[in-house]
């Protein structure tokens, strides 16, 4: 408790001391509704290097890969079709990279994402995790965390493939790779310790919830350890159908009735469940007495489906899912970790989603391993901190949806202003201003580039020829 003895102070410094109570007061009334789920109880200063080597212990970490939400949903982003406070409290208590990059698809994302290296390396076909592949959970579980995934994996291999892929525990959706739509939200064909949930465990019940009592059952049995989980959100992708929060969910059948998956009605309700769940998780981690030292990563395997226009900074913006043009890759990443992040951050630090592998390992405070083969990512968990850290000069990718189709190749190159395609596939060489030019429309001739935009057209032609087999 604050004592004043008013008596041995002028007063010049009781005015003073009354305008800044004053002021204290206003701002903490400001604070109550983000304070009343996040928590920050931030440190009195901020001081970069001070706060990472005050660091102590191997935080936990969770790794969350939305399916299908894009740019311009989040209202922290300009979004203005859907609600999303959790989210928007995310960003405002963190960090929010805005310069991030995933693949046009989901199976290319989620590979570079646990493997952190580039597809040309490890893509053989769409929903196949090669079983030589090392991952970030077997990163994590070699050095003692507890690790789990949860949701979306479709992957391949099922019990065998998730669990050497460094899952001590898992409930997944798709275990084999394979397509279901019907049986995703409600009443889901869900699939752990090496089955399907019987259907007693699933009648009537919401995907989503089940994934979130799963996470929440894993924080509690590992909250005495490091932990690392990803949970891999099936929201808010096709079918578009009611969620829990919509009266109509109950009379809703899936096994007889797909027509719902059309109905773009209910897909606000589905981004909304999706934050409302992230809200759930963060209260978990306070409720456990772990939200402090755990790491929360933010962001989506893919843009929005095609099928959805957005209001989106006063525009409509039509869903650019598997394109490759600036708007269909540049995604969102939030980074929440109260006490360590400076809260309402954005950077503009470039990110691909080869750069989880060394982030994760400098936040578990373990070396990069040697013996996953060559590995593409750049950490930016000094950024995140607000330290001056390692900044990749480009991000790259290549994107062959499906190899054993034959269906050409896209690969580019790309900074914040600047992207180049191969000469190789779709692109053709062609170079584009992706700053003034998102979506690609005028490839800008060597006759109109500045003698700076000659110079870096050349480096990104020099790297692009290093970046293959």
């Amino acid at each position: 408790m604050l004592h004043l003895n008013i008596a041995k102070v002028s007063k010049k410094s009781s005015l003073l001391t009354i305008l800044l109570l004053t002021v204290l007061v206003a701002f903490t009334g400001c604070k109550k509704e983000f304070e009343s789920t996040f928590k920050t109880n931030l440190p009195v200063a901020y001081m970069g290097d001070n706060v990472k080597a005050g660091i102590t212990g191997k935080p936990n970490i969770i790794l969350v890969l939305a399916n299908d939400f894009g740019f311009e949903l989040p209202t922290y982003n300009g979004g203005q079709s859907y609600s999303t406070p959790n989210l928007d409290a995310m960003a405002g208590n963190g960090m929010f990279f805005q310069q991030a990059y995933n693949h046009p698809d989901g199976s290319p994302s989620r590979i570079a994402t646990l493997t952190g290296k580039y597809n040309f390396r490890n893509f053989l076909y769409w929903g196949y995790l090669p079983p030589d592949q090392k991952t970030l959970g077997n990163m994590l579980q070699d050095v003692g965390y507890k690790t789990c995934f949860a949701g979306k994996w479709q992957l391949d291999g099922a019990d065998t493939r998730i669990r050497s892929a460094g899952f001590d525990q898992y409930l997944v959706y798709l275990p084999d790779g394979k397509g279901q739509r019907v049986n995703r939200y409600k009443s889901p064909q869900l699939y752990s310790n090496g089955a399907y949930l019987r259907a007693s465990q699933v009648q009537g019940k919401y995907s989503e919830d089940l994934l979130f009592n799963f996470m929440s059952n894993f924080i509690d049995s590992s909250k005495n350890n490091s932990f690392f989980a990803v949970y891999a959100t099936l929201l808010p992708a096709q079918p578009w159908v009611p969620t829990p929060d919509n009266p109509d969910y109950a009379a809703w059948d899936p096994a007889n009735d797909n027509r719902l998956s059309n109905k773009t009605k209910y897909y606000p309700g589905m981004v909304n469940y999706l934050d409302k769940n992230i809200g759930k998780i963060v209260q978990k981690l306070q409720a456990a007495g772990v939200a402090q030292n755990t790491v929360i990563l933010y962001t989506s395997a893919t843009q929005t489906d095609s099928r959805i226009v957005s209001k989106w900074r006063g525009q409509k913006i039509q869903g650019t899912k598997t394109n490759t043009f600036k708007y269909g890759t540049n995604i969102p990443l939030l980074a929440y970790w109260p006490g360590h992040i400076l809260p309402g951050q954005t950077s503009q630090t470039l990110i691909d989603f080869t750069d989880f592998m060394p982030t994760l390992a400098d936040i578990a405070q373990i070396p990069v391993p040697t013996t996953y083969g060559t590995l593409d990512g750049t950490s930016f968990y000094d950024n995140m901190l607000g330290i001056t850290g390692k900044n990749r000069d480009w991000v790259f990718c290549q994107w062959d949806n499906n190899p054993i189709d034959n269906v050409p190749v896209e690969r580019y190159i790309n900074d914040a202003e600047l992207k180049l395609y191969d000469t190789v596939g779709v692109g053709n060489g062609k170079f584009y201003n992706i700053a003034v030019d998102p979506y690609e429309k005028s490839p800008i001739p060597d006759s109109q580039l500045t003698p700076t935009q000659l110079a870096r057209k050349a480096y990104f032609r020099s790297v692009l020829d290093t970046l293959h087999k």
